[in-house]
């Protein structure tokens, strides 16, 4: 048995990330904590360009990846961007620019939402990915890699 299984499609793969503006400003990073991420390739959990960044690494590996916007968060969409009355916030709420917002949604769940501009009685808020229409630098260490649940069925 090699120590170094290749990223393949369903492998657990528990690797250190850091993902960064082209500014060089941290946007996420899993050393902040020092707690490595762990995900099974194709659980949804990463997008797939992103997955596609891991495919062929092994144990060991580090490497960075410049992701434009279409392959990353996406382009941001205007149609996410919403004018909302200030009566529709509470009225002890401090509206500010760049607060970050949680929107109940017909189903139950919430969406975040970004307030961009609050005058007078109206507040802007975007929906969309904050990350949204941003060219972003993908370093990853990738910490060990294990067989998918499906090889491990022993055929």
């Amino acid at each position: 048995m090699t120590d170094s299984l290749i990223i393949g499609a369903d492998n657990e793969v528990i690797l250190h990330f850091d993902l960064k503006l082209e500014d060089g400003s941290a946007a996420d990073s899993t050393r902040v904590n020092n707690k490595p991420a762990k995900m099974v390739m194709g659980d949804g959990s990463l997008t797939p360009n992103f997955e596609a960044c891991l495919l062929g690494l092994k144990k060991g590996d580090k490497k960075s990846f410049k992701l434009g916007p279409e392959d990353a968060f996406g382009q941001s969409d205007p149609n996410n961007i919403h004018y909302m009355d200030r009566s529709r916030f509470g009225a002890d709420l401090q509206v500010e620019e760049g607060m970050i917002l949680a929107f109940a949604q017909p189903d139950g769940s919430e969406i975040p939402g970004i307030i961009r501009s609050a005058a007078g009685d109206s507040v802007t808020v975007d929906f969309n990915h904050p990350l949204a229409g941003q060219t972003v630098i993908f370093d990853v260490e990738i910490i060990d890699v294990k067989p998918g649940v499906s090889a491990q069925g022993g055929n």
